[in-house]
């Protein structure tokens, strides 16, 4: 099966990670504790602060047959800091104001969890007002986009011509959308809004489309498909339901491509044009392109590196593999078979039943791009903190930051060693994480907090935090998600 590579460049709006040593310099005897470069990571929230945006690249384009699931696609990401420049002042304000972000966006994915577990339809929600009134919104669909903490762009071209913007790219939503003039309601982005008028490709969808009716909410217009995505802090997106040609950095031309073309639009995107959808919905970008599978990895947010995502790529053979499950309620999500949790080796006393997927899907494990810090229930984080503390008896403390409860003073320290983190999968096999990804740096004078946090929730989020570094496969054909480390 051909590759589909994407050279990504990611914006990276997250919790920041720091660097560690090269798993050559990791402990490998027993696998019960992992280091990590105090030192390094400090210099990281330094240098984050003063990177310099590099300039956007033109757009080549070839042909692409989206009816094929072997043709070549290639797209480029880059990290936020790399193409836009912090204001914060200091890196702790940076910290605050990601945690935040990720706290909306946690509430944006359980919110739509329950919409869906409570049995809203369609015939449920308010339609879109004809003439696409702001003030008149419900919430009728919640995806996992908010604000943000997780906030990943790629730079893409829009119709035919192309016009150039970023866009989000987000596993937790699925309807694909761009900001359009004439615009109602507009927030403030990067580039020129997108004219449909200046395109070739525009397209507009009748209301008996079979893209229109796979819509958790529309309405009709003049005959014409008006779709509506509102996120759970408050964000949306309302306007024209169309086709239209997204032209990938660097590579091809996808043509007739369903994306909302909002004319009233609010929240705060970091100045991305719209959203890419790699959710695991109908409307979705892998779903549209009839991909089999993808895979991303996340470098470190606070480098000016860039990743890659995959399409119909097969998983490395090295992989730690496990089931990838899914709900018959909300097909957005992607969940993972989780057994339980280990700390330096020694597998925690937590219920089975506290990772379970439910047949309403109201409980279960999802894995997420856009969740910055990976949230377990309340019993199953207690565990995990008080182990993990235990093994960290010698290290100096600190007051708690934010949603993290527990902290340390490592301004003295060069590099530590602490207890192994890992995740034991339904099928047997275990995930050990590096200490980078889960002990992060809040400010630039050595305050390092233990990266997990809880929810009252019955549902739990593996976050990109812990994802950092690591080649995350989803194999839709064959129901497998693989965790590749260090193959960035």
């Amino acid at each position: 099966m051909a590759e589909i590579g994407f050279p990504l460049l990611c914006i990276l709006f997250t919790l920041s990670l720091p660097s560690i040593l090269s798993r050559s310099h990791l402990p490998t005897s027993t696998g019960e504790t992992s280091e990590l470069d105090v030192s390094a990571s400090i210099q990281k929230t330094l240098d984050v602060l003063s990177f310099t945006p590099r300039p956007s690249q033109s757009l080549m384009a070839s042909s692409f047959d989206s009816s094929s699931s072997s043709s070549l696609l290639s797209l480029q990401l880059h990290s936020r800091v790399s193409v836009h420049k912090s204001s914060h002042q200091d890196y702790e304000s940076v910290m605050l104001a990601r945690l935040a972000r990720d706290s909306a966006r946690v509430e944006s994915l359980q919110t739509r969890v329950d919409l869906a577990v409570n049995g809203v339809r369609k015939a449920d929600l308010k339609p879109v007002d004809t003439e696409l009134a702001a003030e008149d919104l419900e919430v009728p669909v919640i995806s996992g986009t908010s604000q943000g903490s997780g906030e990943y762009f790629c730079r893409v071209g829009i119709g035919r011509p192309a016009s150039q913007v970023y866009m989000v790219l987000d596993t937790g939503s699925d309807v694909n959308w761009v900001q359009c003039a004439p615009c109602g309601d507009c927030y403030q982005q990067a580039d020129p809004i997108f004219e449909p008028a200046s395109s070739t490709s525009y397209s507009p969808l009748t209301c008996d489309a079979h893209q229109c009716k796979s819509l958790d909410v529309s309405e009709c217009r003049n005959g014409t498909c008006l779709y509506e995505v509102s996120y759970g802090d408050g964000s949306y997106t309302v306007g024209d339901f169309v086709t239209e040609t997204v032209t990938l950095e660097g590579s091809t031309a996808v043509q007739n491509i369903a994306i909302g073309c909002g004319h009233n639009n609010e929240g705060l995107f970091v100045g991305a044009a719209g959203l890419i959808g790699l959710g695991g919905g109908a409307l979705s970008f892998p779903s549209q392109i009839n991909a089999t599978s993808y895979s991303y990895c996340l470098v470190d947010r606070d480098s000016d590196s860039a990743s890659t995502l995959d399409f119909n790529s097969p998983t490395p053979h090295d992989a730690i593999t496990a089931p990838l499950l899914r709900s018959t309620k909300l097909d957005t999500f992607y969940y993972v078979g989780l057994r339980g949790l280990s700390v330096a080796g020694q597998l925690l006393h937590i219920p089975s039943s506290t990772f379970q997927l439910t047949t309403d899907g109201n409980a279960g494990v999802i894995v997420d791009s856009g969740t910055a810090v990976t949230r377990l229930q309340t019993v199953a984080y207690n565990a995990l903190r008080d182990a993990f503390v235990k093994g960290t008896k010698g290290l100096p403390s600190a007051n708690g930051v934010a949603l993290f409860d527990t902290c340390y003073d490592l301004s003295e320290k060069k590099s530590v060693e602490v207890p192994t983190v890992a995740f034991h999968f339904s099928n047997g096999k275990k995930l050990d994480l590096p200490a980078k990804n889960y002990l992060i740096p809040v400010d630039s004078s050595g305050t390092f907090c233990f990266a997990f946090a809880p929810t009252s929730s019955s549902l739990s989020i593996i976050g990109n935090v812990q994802q950092q570094g690591t080649r995350v496969s989803y194999d839709l054909e064959n129901s497998l998600i693989g965790f590749s480390p260090n193959k960035c």
